[in-house]
């Protein structure tokens, strides 16, 4: 085989423009046969709207798509199928109330229309589910899956439409490590049988494990392509953001606690499907400190954070912050602070602008509405001064916060939370998804947050995050405090044994 019959796919000068915004300034890159392509580059640098021109969801303003060697024009997401083009969005598309095998067969005419020939595709599902090892019960509705299974859906979805280069936005963001291995195997697999795999991610160990090349963009460019062989994840971090990147823990006073804020009291509490996430759970922060939670995702971290915010109800015992007994959502904007792990589904209205979205809290006070009507210049003014606080990248306050990438979604999310300066910071899973740069930023905000003397609940399923911006780590494990280390000098293999849930080896 030639190099040339080795390129799958090539992308020639791709430029895109949207308001204000040049998002692709003649980006030329290319995913040869049997590779893992890595796609690195920070939130905003252009890396969706580039896979996104490729799967037809985006019209480029200029240059060429070729697909093994024949130029091509996507116009829609069915061309890209077509032409064996996959993609799985970093945000899941799938319809929360349909079953596994429905959102599979979804679009894909019958042989037998207008009706379902349901048991040839489950017999197809399945096979593809064993011979790549992601395992999905084809009858269970997507809204009781857990996230890893809804990754699994997505990429089998691709696969039994015939994807030869499928594109993986951020795959890992909401795996647990075990999921993440299985992952990598499935991966492997497909390229040994000639498919193309774009892996876009802000892991950079696990792009320098998974990836053959690299590509990484900076501001809407292509910086450089690199071999992985040659790569260092130092390197990688100083092309990705433009300047050395702090990847260890940053030194901070010694935590001085002070009075408790959050105390839990023997805490239970229900999962969405009516079954125990919470086990008489105690908990207790203080003024002035980061506990870090540590857990294989679905220990009960979500439900955690849900029972503190008073958006789920607990079954048993009590939760108090400052004395105040939390049984509903707490409309104080100073009294705690609630980075929701899913920002698009709990942190932000999508369709409103950013400026609406960083006064959702306290819309209704008398600086910002009077008599049931809002005085949109303390709005807009509001939000120049969040946007330039927090280095919120939007070319104005009027955007619809959904035209913004997933970092600085996160960003607004982190403004508007912690801007009133609550006694309680709750941040879960703050930094999925997010690139160095951005992560960088939220960690200097926690940190800050810290000093200012809040009391801060940092959930992650980033161990090594966790480690890096912890004064305490409490593990959890099947809904329970398992055991608790100090952030200082903590050990990886102590805190995955309590993971694992094997006291004994703490």
């Amino acid at each position: 085989m030639t190099q040339d019959d080795r390129i799958a796919m090539r992308m020639d000068g791709i430029t895109k423009h949207f308001p204000e915004v040049l998002a692709n300034d003649r980006i030329s890159l290319d995913s040869r046969k049997g590779e893992v392509l890595g796609l690195l580059g920070e939130n905003g640098a252009g890396k969706t709207t580039l896979m996104n021109i490729l799967y037809g969801l985006h019209q480029p303003d200029g240059g060429q798509i070729f697909i093994n060697g024949e130029q091509v024009k996507i116009e829609s997401p069915a061309k890209a199928i077509r032409l064996g083009i996959g993609m799985v969005h970093q945000h899941f598309m799938l319809v929360e109330a349909l079953t596994a095998l429905e959102n599979v067969i979804l679009g894909i005419p019958s042989d037998h229309a207008p009706l379902l020939d349901l048991a040839p595709a489950r017999s197809r599902l399945l096979h593809l589910c064993d011979e790549y090892g992601l395992h999905v019960d084809p009858s269970i509705e997507v809204w009781r899956m857990s996230v890893g299974k809804q990754q699994w859906l997505e990429i089998l979805k691709a696969l039994y439409r015939n994807a030869r280069l499928l594109v993986l936005d951020e795959p890992t963001s909401v795996l647990t490590p075990h999921e993440g291995e299985q992952l990598f195997r499935a991966i492997r697999k497909l390229t040994q049988e000639g498919r193309s795999v774009i892996f876009i991610s802000h892991k950079l160990s696990e792009v320098l494990e998974i990836t053959d090349r690299i590509t990484v963009i900076r501001d809407g460019r292509v910086v450089g392509t690199v071999p992985t062989k040659e790569a260092t994840q130092l390197e990688l971090a100083r092309m990705m953001v433009g300047r050395p990147v702090m990847m260890e823990r940053k030194p901070r006073p010694v935590a001085v606690k002070k009075e408790p804020v959050l105390v839990m009291e023997n805490v239970s509490a229900n999962d969405d499907r009516g079954l125990p996430a919470l086990r008489n759970l105690n908990l207790t922060v203080h003024s002035g400190e980061i506990v870090g939670v540590a857990g294989v995702d679905g220990n009960g971290q979500r439900e955690l954070a849900e029972c503190i915010a008073g958006l789920r109800k607990r079954t048993s015992g009590s939760i108090r912050i400052q004395g105040r007994i939390v049984d509903r959502v707490m409309d104080d904007p100073a009294f705690f602070g609630y980075i929701p792990e899913d920002r698009q589904k709990t942190g932000l209205l999508l369709d409103l602008s950013v400026a609406e979205n960083l006064v959702i809290k306290d819309f209704w006070r008398p600086t910002y509405a009077k008599g049931g009507v809002l005085h949109y210049r303390a709005i807009r003014e509001h939000a120049r001064r969040l946007i330039t606080a927090y280095k919120i990248r939007t070319p104005s306050g009027e955007v619809q916060v959904r035209h913004l990438s997933g970092g600085n979604q996160q960003k607004v999310v982190v403004a508007r939370e912690l801007n009133a300066e609550p006694v309680l910071d709750i941040a879960s899973q703050a930094t999925r998804g997010l690139d160095l740069g951005a992560v960088e930023s939220v960690h200097d905000t926690l940190l800050s947050e810290r000093k200012r003397g809040a009391a801060v609940l940092f959930i992650s399923t980033e161990l090594q995050e966790v480690m890096s911006l912890s004064d305490r780590i409490i593990v959890l494990f099947r809904g329970d405090v398992i055991g608790e280390v100090e952030g200082d000098g903590a050990d990886v293999s102590t805190i995955g044994q309590l993971m694992l849930g094997k006291v004994s080896e703490a």
